[in-house]
């Protein structure tokens, strides 16, 4: 089994799945039913010794010791495969025009949807077991925990866990951070993440930005003007505990519905890698 393989077969489930379509059994407005959220993901490759993992787990503004690597998943780890699960362009759509609130696909999105990017990181885990090796996801494990450190060191992240799924896209080469700390990558940043730690010995895949993190953000401030309540700014980027205060509130408004996405959706970098600022300057100076 190779990263094409596994693209393949996940897209081939994703687009046939009914957990990839709005359910009348749930659905909050009967016309989305048969509305699908997610497009065919896409699959990148980390070696689980790769020495990326370690030096983010060891830089407590980025990750911090609470971080477990792949070999603490998994003992033997060989590799660890990242999935990007882009949002549909119906979910989009839907939620782009009323900052005030986020529409019910973008609600059933973010928590059926959710639902079925779990249930499909679960086969992902047991077609790699058929084969004969051994899976882990860890954001899946009861061992999984993400916490608010309210007493931090400066420049500490306000939210620890033991696994990142975009801190571990990124290391695969998905993609790199936006001022949204969201991911982006070329399906864009409107997507979500899950990912697989296994003992199958998979090609890793080339990082086109190196270690920038920031390689793909242009910077060009399209988020900060769509985030409802301004928790985002050119010079200090995301506001997390702002944020985090309005996805709670969505909560309470939408139980047991969450949810915003306002920065990830009419921007550049919304369905693809957006062009660098002044490219075309550059390209004469070059």
């Amino acid at each position: 089994m190779d990263v094409r393989e596994i693209e393949s077969l996940l897209g081939d489930y994703v687009e046939s799945a009914e957990g990839n379509r709005v359910q009348g059994s749930y659905a909050l407005d009967q016309a989305l039913v048969g509305t699908t959220y997610f497009k065919r993901p896409l699959v990148r490759c980390a070696a689980a010794d790769d020495p990326l993992f370690r030096r983010i787990r060891d830089d407590e503004r980025v990750l911090g010791p609470k971080f477990r690597l792949p070999s603490e998943w998994l003992p033997g780890a060989r590799s660890v495969v990242s999935v990007c699960f882009p949002m549909s362009d119906e979910v989009c759509r839907s939620n782009v025009d009323d900052l005030e609130r986020p529409s019910d696909l973008w609600l059933h999105a973010r928590i059926e949807g959710q639902q079925f990017i779990a249930e499909t990181t679960r086969l992902l885990v047991g077609w790699l077991e058929e084969r004969g090796f051994s899976a882990v996801a860890p954001s899946q494990s009861p061992d999984f925990e993400a916490v608010r450190q309210d007493r931090r060191a400066p420049g500490a992240p306000l939210y620890v866990s033991r696994w990142s799924e975009r801190h571990v896209a990124f290391v695969a080469g998905m993609g790199t951070f936006d001022l949204s700390a969201h991911l982006i990558t070329p399906a864009g940043k409107a997507m979500r993440l899950s990912s697989v730690v296994t003992d199958a010995r998979l090609e890793p895949t080339e990082r086109p930005y190196g270690e920038d993190p920031f390689a793909y953000c242009t910077r060009c401030g399209a988020c900060v003007a769509r985030c409802p309540v301004g928790a985002i700014s050119l010079p200090g980027g995301k506001d997390v505990a702002l944020c985090s205060e309005v996805v709670a509130r969505s909560k309470e408004r939408f139980s047991p519905r969450l949810g915003c996405g306002k920065c990830q959706l009419g921007v550049p970098c919304q369905s693809r890698i957006p062009e660098p600022r002044f490219s075309h300057v550059r390209a004469y100076l070059a």
